[in-house]
Order: C-alpha cells, then structure tokens, then sequence
C-alpha cells in the first residue's frame, strides 16, 4: 500500500515512517522542515513533501502527493502546551480542512491520532465507549475534529480510525517530558531530580510499539471506530523513574513534591486496550 504520512519528522512519525517501509509499504511523508528530514535515516526511501498543511493558504491534491491509499495523520503543532487556545483556534479547522479535502477527493481511509485527554477527568480503567469530557483545549480540540470527521463520514463514506493514544516514551521524545529531562540530569551529574509526588497512576508504552500498532490498523482499512492504543495496565509515576534509574544504572536522589500534580488530568487512569487487542486477534 501506499501511504502518507503527515509530521513524518515529530516523535510518532519518525518511528511510524521506518515501520512502513520495514512492512514494504510505499510512503510519502509530509513535514514542514526539509533539513531536518533530509537527516533522518529513511529519507532516500521515501517520497517526501515539504510543506505545512497547518498554513492557511496549503492546498494539495491526492494527485501531487504520490495518490496515497490511506492517511496517517500524526501533525499537530505546538505541543505539549494543552491550555493553548490555538489548538482549537488553528489547529482544528486546518486538520479538518486538509482531510476533509483528500476524502472528498476519493481517500477513502483515514487514521488520526487523539490523545486519552479526550476522556478528561474520568479515572481509573478507560473504554472507548465512555463519553469524552475534555478539560483543556488540545483535547477539546481533537475530540471536536473527531467528531467533525464522523459527521462528515454521512456525506462521504470513509474509514476514520481514530487512536486515543496514552503516554510514551523513546527516542526523540520532548525534551521537556520527564523521562528526558531524567536523562540530562543524569548525563549531567545532578545530585538531585525534582519532580511532582510521583503516586500518579500513568499507561505509558514504548513509542516503537505504538509506531506498530498504529501500522497494524492503518494495514486493515476495514477496521472502522475508536481504538485505545494503551498499555492496559497502570504504573505509578514515581515507580516509572526509578524503574529507568535502574536500567541507567544511575544514582541520583528523586525530590518528590517539588512540582504540584498537573490538575488537567485526573490521578489515576489508564487505558482499556481489549478492543484493539480483541480486533488484531479476530482479523
């Protein structure tokens, strides 16, 4: 199959574009920034755009992009900032506008990832059939384009496989995520690591494993819905450190308490991931 990729350079897609082409799909992948594409290990292999669909005079047809079979559609700027009103101000109506233009132009599956903000408050298990009640606007933002995506799918019949994707962790994370702001104070000799109380319960996986996942679903364009791309099983915060003390084999005193707990996200939840399970095993 042949795919396209929207932000091929960030987080997701630099591990979703190489599992792509491990899978022997054709891909082309869209990013804003050339250079930095140019550096990446895949970018030979690959057919790759330059440009910013988030800018409001981007236009592009299915033509110009290779005539890609499905989307994969990773670009969301301005992250993690959740309280930015330009998530919904921006963000939304260009997403909204740059898929609704493919599918009306024949593209007839779309994969896009949410976020397990969209459930909001709401602790512990997390199902996919739990209505949303998002507390800030980023997740307002992906839970509004979803449902502009649904309602667009009675007009013009498509596939939206819409991921609530939990926490991760790997290579070329943010910087400011905790795991890398871990890894320069251990790199850099500090004493001491100062973070919340750290008894939050999280679902974080490896983001090579979510890369996979998310190539899974995009490889069955049957597969119509709501997926959690989860772990299934939660882990405190303050265990989650010191388990990658341990694999770093570093010594460093943790400072629990020195930030308060976030307060857009509850203190314990995680996701279901039965019904993904469920429809991989049943394919």
């Amino acid at each position: 199959m042949k795919m396209l990729v929207t932000g091929a350079t960030g987080f997701i897609g630099n591990h979703v574009v190489p599992c792509l082409l491990d899978r022997g799909h054709d891909v082309v992948a869209v990013a804003r920034d050339k250079n930095k594409a140019s550096k990446l290990s895949w970018y030979n292999d690959v057919q790759f755009v330059a440009s910013d669909i988030h800018d409001a005079e981007f236009k592009i047809t299915l033509e110009q992009l290779g005539s890609p079979e499905a989307l994969i559609h990773l670009a969301w700027p301005g992250l993690p900032n959740y309280k930015a009103l330009f998530h919904f101000e921006d963000n939304l109506p260009a997403d909204y506008r740059f898929i609704k233009s493919l599918v009306d132009q024949g593209l007839k599956q779309v994969l896009v990832t949410g976020t397990c903000l969209e459930y909001g408050m709401q602790s512990g298990c997390l199902t996919e059939d739990m209505p949303t009640a998002p507390e800030n606007p980023y997740a307002l933002a992906k839970d509004t384009l979803r449902k502009f995506l649904q309602s667009l799918q009675q007009y013009t019949p498509f596939t939206l496989q819409w991921t609530r994707l939990f926490y991760m962790h790997g290579k070329g994370q943010n910087p400011g995520s905790l795991l890398a702001q871990l890894d320069r104070a251990i790199e850099c000799k500090d004493k001491q690591f100062n973070m919340s109380g750290g008894e939050q319960l999280r679902d974080y996986l490896p983001v090579d494993v979510v890369a996979s996942r998310l190539v899974a679903l995009l490889e069955h364009p049957q597969c119509n819905g709501i997926f959690n791309i989860c772990n299934g099983w939660p882990i405190s915060v303050r265990r989650m450190v010191e388990q990658h003390l341990v694999k770093r084999g570093a010594d460093i005193r943790l400072n629990f308490g020195h930030y308060p707990y976030p307060d857009y996200e509850p203190m314990a939840f995680w996701g279901d991931g039965r019904y993904y399970k469920a429809i991989m095993e049943n394919l």
